[in-house]
C-alpha cells in the first residue's frame, strides 16, 4: 500500500506544479482594439455590425418620409428581439446594446426602453404610487409609444475541410411600423472569417 501511495503523491504534486504555469501573462488592452483569438463572433464583430447597420438604417428614405409626414417629429424606435440562429453561443444582449448605443449617439430617432427593463420601470412607477410624495410621484399613462420596432437574427454558415475553416455570419435586421406592420427598412451585414489551424 505504501508503494502505491508514493507514486500517487508524486503525480498529484507534479500536476499542481504544471497547473501553475509561470508563462501565463495577462495585460489590459484598449477595449477598441481588434483581437480575434478563436475566429468566433466577438466584441469587434458586434460593435462593427451594429455601427454599420445603424448607419444604414438611419440613412435610408423611411426616416425623412416619416419626418415629412409628421411635421419634423423624430420617430421613436424600440429594439425588439434579435435572435441567435448561428452555430455558436452569441449573447444577443451585447449586440442589442451596441445597436442602442449607435442609435442614441446618432440622435436622429428617439429610443424607447423595451422588455424586462420596461417592466422594471413600470414596477418602480407602481411602487411610487404608494410610497412617493405627490409632487415627486411619476404618473401612469405618460409613456412614449414607439412608432417602429427593430427586430432581426444573427445567422452563420460553417465550411470546414482539414485544417481550414470558413465561418460566415449574416445579420439581418428589419424595421417595422408598429401601427401598420409595414416593413420600412431591411438591413443586412456580413462577415466572413478564414481560420487556419
Amino acid at each position: 500500500m505504501k508503494k502505491l501511495v508514493k507514486p500517487l503523491m508524486i503525480i498529484a504534486l507534479l500536476s499542481i506544479v504544471w497547473s501553475c504555469d509561470p508563462g501565463r501573462k495577462v495585460q489590459r488592452v484598449d477595449t477598441g482594439q481588434q483581437i480575434d483569438l478563436s475566429g468566433r463572433w466577438n466584441d469587434t464583430d458586434s460593435r462593427m455590425v451594429a455601427d454599420k447597420l445603424t448607419g444604414q438604417m438611419l440613412g435610408e428614405k423611411w426616416l425623412p418620409r416619416f419626418e415629412q409626414a409628421n411635421t419634423g417629429k423624430r420617430p421613436s424606435v424600440v429594439v425588439g428581439l434579435i435572435g441567435n440562429k448561428s452555430h455558436e453561443h452569441i449573447d444577443a444582449e451585447t449586440f442589442i446594446k451596441d445597436i442602442e448605443r449607435a442609435v442614441i449617439n446618432n440622435g436622429s430617432v428617439r429610443l424607447i426602453q423595451a422588455g424586462d427593463k420596461r417592466d422594471e420601470l413600470r414596477a418602480e412607477r407602481q411602487d411610487q404610487q404608494k410610497n412617493a410624495s405627490l409632487n415627486t410621484m411619476k404618473k401612469w399613462g405618460l409613456e412614449m409609444g414607439a412608432d417602429f420596432i427593430l427586430q432581426g437574427t444573427i445567422n452563420s454558415i460553417v465550411d470546414e475541410y482539414q485544417k481550414q475553416k470558413v465561418v460566415y455570419y449574416q445579420v439581418n435586421l428589419e424595421l417595422t411600423d408598429i401601427e401598420t406592420n409595414e416593413i420600412v427598412w431591411v438591413g443586412q451585414e456580413k462577415i466572413k472569417k478564414l481560420i487556419t489551424n
